[in-house]
């Protein structure tokens, strides 16, 4: 179990990176869009986290509920907001900065928010 926790975790750590990475990218674009790293890694990080947390729970590990519950919301709304301006050509940058703030936001809840640290 701690094997397959592990790969999901990594799994979960290369969605944020692709996700941020195509953020990246588009920083210096002039219009901001949506691309496919920014599709495929809120997808990927989403659905490793969603496992991530089934493995937990499976497992004898304690799961801070109220921390799952925030990354999962965050996560969520930069799913769809990823997802529904996908097909655009170019969305406005208060939106792309918003998606970049909340991803940052979650990595920084996953890391500052954290038992390992105690």
């Amino acid at each position: 179990m701690e094997f397959v926790r592990l790969v999901l975790l990594f799994v979960h750590i290369l969605g944020f990176g692709a996700l941020l990475g195509g953020m990246f990218v588009q920083m210096s674009a002039g219009d901001k869009r949506i691309n496919g790293p920014m599709r495929d890694g809120s997808g990927t990080a989403f659905l490793a986290g969603l496992l991530l947390v089934g493995v937990l729970e499976a497992g004898d590990s304690t799961v801070d509920h109220a921390k799952v519950a925030v990354k999962l919301g965050v996560g969520l709304v930069i799913l769809v907001l990823v997802m529904a301006n996908i097909r655009k050509p170019k969305i406005p940058d208060a939106l792309f900065y918003a998606i970049f703030g909340l991803t940052v936001l979650n990595i920084a809840v996953a890391v500052f928010w954290s038992p390992v640290h105690k």
